[in-house]
């Protein structure tokens, strides 16, 4: 029988051998293998930068609206409606939805007509008596629609413009109507009896009721009127008294040009012919005061030519003969004493100011001058936008915004009215008000405030992303200084000197807590360890204090004073768990003696003690969390140091070891400059991480947006203002695409710092690398 095995064949042993057409084949396959595992890598890899890449492209396209340029854009020009014989316009002004505009005239005519085209609707007289001229004029706070004029013989006229919207088979109507607040539309006595001219008007309407302040220059006079209305609650009758009450002139043989009272009626501002602002206190009628007299206008000639509110009647804008716009404040001293202050200028036109129109639901406004150019500006960012000139124009008289600020009418002084389309959707922002100090309404010096809604109308929207991205780094510097010290020598010991059984149970335990999720840890921080913390606060310190000196003490005691014979009971690297009971025994000792360390040191109650020395301590602070982003950073930053340390080449330590180096000098001289590179690493990713956390700083750290470091006030970080804020932002709103912004801040921030840091790791595994 023949003998056909491969052994027979090739005199080989037993083996078989594979053929040349099979290792011809297996080698395709390994090459196709190799090509398709070299070829996902790659396309895995790719994918993640363009992952990035995307996510940075559609992060910037949300947020590169809010630094375009606003534009104004003439739409129509037409003349006068209810024509020029009607006098010069005083005022104009628009509805909501742009369908019906009003003009005011020097003659006491008001005419309704349509914005877009100049199409008379409707036209009232207002009950001017014959031979009486129009001395001033004025507009209260725009939302209230209420107008005065200030007549020659002493008398003013208030007016009201008003518009019923109705719907008839689906389609709006809008019917505009001339009402009365006061008098029914008789002239209102104010220097009546002296027979003076009203030479400045300024009308107010507010919870006392109607107010009307004017002056005559030439008596150098200055009076205020209030017009109080009581019902009477058994006939329901409603009688109007009258009361007068007499202010100060603001100083002698200056003519006041312009008057302004705020809405609560508590302060009073008069512009000077010399350039001067007063502020009058006139909370108290009976005894009206001049706080303060402010230069707002410089130079030769100088006068206040134009001043109106803006929203909320909390800052004014005061325009000069000079074509300077500047925005004043009430400020309070350090002696709380009143004053004006200027808080921020705009860019000033070529001729003097003529009309200021102030936005209706935002802190902007538009000026108008004597040479015929009309000027966007916003008051917040200090950004002066898109300037135009009206055609054919020498002059702009009359200047209104549209209710929903898109759009403008604006009255050369031809009398030609121009309507203009505006396109301003993010006036708010500018690089001042992102990330410099900003000086708001209400406050006695520029601050960093983020505060993005409120529950008034009049509310100053506040975008400062500084106290999100000092909070954002403060959050993640105490959880890192939490963290690094116990992750990373924890990884040099178990990585090192720490028996290989030890290591199995130790390693996956502190591992596993990764899977914990944050939200847990957040809500424990937030309603156990916040509290415990307030309670307890010497416990807190001595225990972080105490317990590495009891360590290292116990660890003396347990090598250089413990009999050998014991210590040979313990296995060579598990002596960690001896440690145990120390580490308990400590934290009892101290909570135990917390309530004693509190009574002998700090007076029985150390956060008072602390309020007592000026800081501040709020129960969700930055101690709470970083100990609590601590806990969840400290896995990812123990587990790739320590993988980083035990896989140094074993040669290097035995090495080391043979030429006479102790374990503890090996570590330090050999091991952990070969593993800095991967301990470098692990920081930054827990860095990273620690950054991004949302849940813990959500939950842990009373998210008030601070500018500081104290341990023991909390922060607001970027992430967790965005979790906060998106679910509330109206879409494509200035707010919105902010908070795509500070999103776009936390991206490139984490970018960068793992950008150098891979810089730095790729330099220290070439450094070291030669070990």
């Amino acid at each position: 029988m023949t003998d056909t095995s491969p052994a027979a064949a090739g005199g080989t042993s037993g083996r078989y051998l594979p053929s040349e057409e099979q290792r011809r084949r297996w080698r395709r396959w390994r090459h196709v293998k190799d090509w398709i595992s070299k070829g996902s890598i790659a396309t895995f890899g790719v994918g993640v930068i363009v992952a990035l890449g995307l996510i940075f492209v559609y992060l910037f396209s949300e947020t590169l609206p809010i630094f375009g340029d606003p534009e104004i854009r003439p739409v129509s020009t037409y003349a006068a409606p209810g024509g020029t014989d009607s006098g010069r316009t005083l005022h104009t002004a628009m509805e909501r939805y742009q369908e019906v505009a009003v003009r005011f005239t020097e003659e006491g005519g008001v005419y309704f007509f349509r914005p877009g085209s100049g199409e008379l609707l409707d036209e009232y007289r207002l009950n001017r008596p014959e031979g009486v001229e129009v001395r001033s004029f004025d507009v209260a706070e725009a939302r209230t629609r209420l107008v005065g004029y200030g007549l020659s013989d002493g008398t003013a006229i208030m007016a009201r413009h008003d518009y019923d919207v109705s719907y008839t088979e689906g389609r709006r109507a809008i019917t505009p109507s001339i009402t009365y607040p006061e008098g029914e539309g008789e002239p209102l006595e104010v220097f009546a009896e002296e027979g003076l001219p009203l030479d400045a008007i300024t009308v107010q309407r507010g919870r006392r009721g109607s107010a009307v302040v004017a002056a005559n220059n030439e008596a150098e006079a200055l009076r205020l009127v209030m017009f109080e209305e009581e019902t009477d609650f058994l006939t329901g009758a409603a009688t109007v008294e009258r009361k007068i009450y007499e202010l100060p002139w603001p100083e002698a043989g200056v003519e006041v040009t312009q008057i302004l009272l705020d809405t609560t009626m508590r302060n009073l501002f008069v512009g000077g012919a010399d350039g001067r602002l007063h502020f009058f206190d006139v909370s108290n009628l009976n005894r009206p005061e001049l706080v303060s007299s402010q230069r707002a206008i410089t130079g030769e000639g100088a006068e206040v030519t134009a001043m109106d509110f803006l929203l909320g009647a909390a800052s004014m804008i005061v325009g000069g003969s000079d074509g300077s716009v500047s925005q004043w404040i009430i400020t309070r001293g350090e002696d709380r004493s009143r004053s004006l202050t200027e808080v921020r200028s705009f860019d000033a036109h070529a001729a003097p100011i003529s009309v200021i129109a102030p936005e209706h639901g935002r802190k902007g406004f538009a000026t108008g001058a004597e040479d015929g150019t009309v000027q966007l500006a916003y008051a917040t960012s200090a950004r002066t936008f898109s300037r135009i000139g009206l055609e054919g124009a020498d002059r702009v008289d009359g200047l209104a915004m549209a209710p929903r600020q898109d759009a403008m009418l604006a009255v050369g002084g031809d009398g030609t009215f121009h309507f203009l389309a505006v396109d301003n959707p993010h006036p708010e922002v500018s690089f001042s008000a992102l990330w410099q100090k900003v000086w708001y309404e209400g406050r006695n010096n520029p601050a960093y405030v983020w505060q993005s809604s409120s529950a008034t109308q009049e509310f100053e929207p506040k975008f400062s992303l500084v106290p999100l991205t000092v909070g954002t780094l403060k959050a993640a510097f105490y959880a890192m200084l939490f963290s690094i010290p116990i992750a990373v020598l924890g990884a040099i010991y178990s990585a090192y000197f720490m028996a290989p059984k030890m290591r199995q149970i130790t390693k996956p335990t502190i591992e596993i807590m990764e899977a914990l999720p944050t939200v847990i840890l957040g809500f424990l921080a937030g309603l156990w360890a916040a509290p415990f913390f307030e309670r307890n606060l010497p416990a807190v310190f001595s225990i972080l204090i105490v317990m590495p000196i009891a360590m290292v003490f116990a660890a003396y005691f347990w090598t250089r004073v413990m009999p050998e014979g014991i210590r040979r009971l313990a296995p060579a690297g598990w002596e960690a768990a001896l440690l145990i009971p120390v580490v308990l025994l400590v934290g009892w000792l101290g909570v135990t003696a917390s309530p004693f360390l509190e009574l002998a040191f700090f007076g029985g109650d150390m956060r008072q003690w602390l309020t007592d020395q000026g800081i501040n301590y709020d129960q969700r602070n930055a101690l709470v969390v970083g100990v609590a982003m601590g806990f969840a950073v400290i896995p990812t930053i123990y587990s790739i140091s320590e993988d980083a340390i035990f896989n140094v080449p074993k040669h290097l330590t035995q090495g080391s070891l043979a030429l006479g180096a102790t374990p503890w000098q090996a570590m330090v001289t050999v091991v952990l400059l070969t593993a800095s590179p991967g301990i470098f690493s692990a920081i930054m990713i827990g860095f990273g991480r620690a950054v991004g956390e949302t849940m813990i700083v959500l939950m842990a750290t009373g998210n008030s947006p601070v500018v500081n470091f104290n341990l023991f006030e909390g922060m607001r970080t970027l992430s967790a203002n965005i979790a906060v804020e998106m679910g509330e932002a109206a879409v494509g709103s200035t707010h919105f695409r902010i908070l795509f912004l500070a999103a776009l801040v936390l991206f490139l921030m984490t970018f960068v710092v793992n950008t150098a840091a891979e810089i730095v790791r790729h330099r220290l595994r070439k450094k070291y690398s030669t070990l």
